[in-house]
């Protein structure tokens, strides 16, 4: 047990994911005592591959990440699977002493794991060291949106009003995103939009070069395309000066980060959900009565082996007023909404764990 007038040392152990790391910093800043952060980069085949889910730290690229040596700390905050299994290797290289928050599901190993904090979309079973919150903790920060819109401001000042923001991901268990998907998205766009005002798509990490491609081969004339790439400069990536500057948005439905970011900011969002593997059969069904239906049951059913329930999702950020799905058409601007924080909620439990009694 530490005593309350410790300073204890606290490691963040985070990755290459900017929405994952987003969520490490929101209850670091919360929790407010003084971090370490640890960053991790892996190996080339790792980097979009998912290694076996074990404590190790064969899938890091060594001498491109931040050393994990002793002595070890009281806690470690991490998110995602490749930082979570160098995470586990450092609470059993300490003997178990130290403690271990993981933001997400783990993959395997969940007793070993002090606290697991997860949020509406994912599929968890009740235990006494999950911690169940709403609205996942990302958020942009108000003040890096904003100095990224006054740096883009004239850059967009020559594109008709009103800006839809299209921000497109990419294939994901169990979701597909092909040239004809990306196509058929810009046309639900159009259709929603009434072709009026202007569209800047950008993409993202897991939009493949095919769907890219098709997203410029289909590009209106009163619409730009950002091609997402590794190495680009920041300043070069349009995704936080649209947060600021747009008027409204559409996501794919494959980015839980993306979608929470938008629906913060209280600007209409339609959510587009992507086609699920195996499209034809949920094609067929959609043309007959009761189609729509059959097509969800098809879609829950595939989900059942994945972590996530994206439809119920969709459901919950649908109870706000500024959010629909794209098939709905784009909704009326309110009043700016307060959608709940549990970051101050999760980080009370990790100072609980922090402090308590050894299990």
């Amino acid at each position: 047990m530490i005593s309350r007038t410790k300073k204890p040392q606290v490691w963040l152990i985070v990755g290459d994911k900017l929405g994952d790391n987003a969520q490490v910093e929101v209850l670091a800043e919360k929790l407010a005592l003084p971090v370490e952060r640890k960053t991790l980069r892996f190996k080339e085949q790792w980097i979009h591959g998912k290694p076996r889910f074990e404590a190790s730290l064969h899938h890091l690229d060594a001498a491109r990440s931040d050393s994990l040596e002793p002595p070890w700390p009281d806690l470690v905050l991490t998110i995602g699977r490749r930082p979570a299994m160098a995470a586990l290797w450092v609470k059993r290289q300490s003997g178990g002493r130290t403690k271990l928050a993981l933001i997400g599901r783990p993959k395997r190993y969940f007793d070993e794991f002090d606290l697991v904090i997860v949020t509406s979309q994912y599929r968890v079973p009740d235990r006494p060291n999950v911690l169940k919150i709403g609205l996942p903790l990302m958020r942009a920060r108000p003040e890096e949106v904003a100095r990224a819109a006054d740096q883009w401001r004239d850059r967009l000042a020559s594109m008709p009003r009103p800006l839809t923001a299209v921000l497109v991901g990419g294939a994901t268990k169990p979701f597909r995103f092909e040239p004809e998907d990306a196509r058929e998205l810009l046309r639900q766009v159009l259709r929603a939009s009434e072709e009026q005002g202007s569209f800047f798509i950008t993409t993202s990490r897991r939009t493949s070069e095919a769907a890219t491609n098709a997203l410029a081969e289909s590009l209106p004339a009163n619409g730009r395309l950002f091609r997402w790439q590794q190495k680009a400069e920041a300043d070069e990536n349009p995704y936080l000066p649209l947060l600021g500057l747009a008027d409204r948005f559409v996501v794919t439905g494959d980015s839980i980060s993306m979608m929470v970011e938008v629906a913060r900011l209280g600007k209409p969002l339609c959510v587009a959900p992507l086609p699920l593997q195996g499209k034809t059969i949920s094609a067929r069904l959609a043309g007959i009565p009761g189609g729509s239906l059959l097509v969800r049951l098809v879609g829950l059913t595939r989900q059942s082996t994945s972590s996530r329930d994206y439809f119920s999702f969709y459901d919950m950020l649908r109870t706000y007023p500024h959010v629909n799905l794209l098939a709905e058409g784009f909704p009326e601007a309110p009043e700016q909404p307060e959608l709940p924080d549990s970051a101050e909620h999760a980080a009370f439990a990790l100072r609980d764990l922090l402090y308590a009694e050894p299990r």
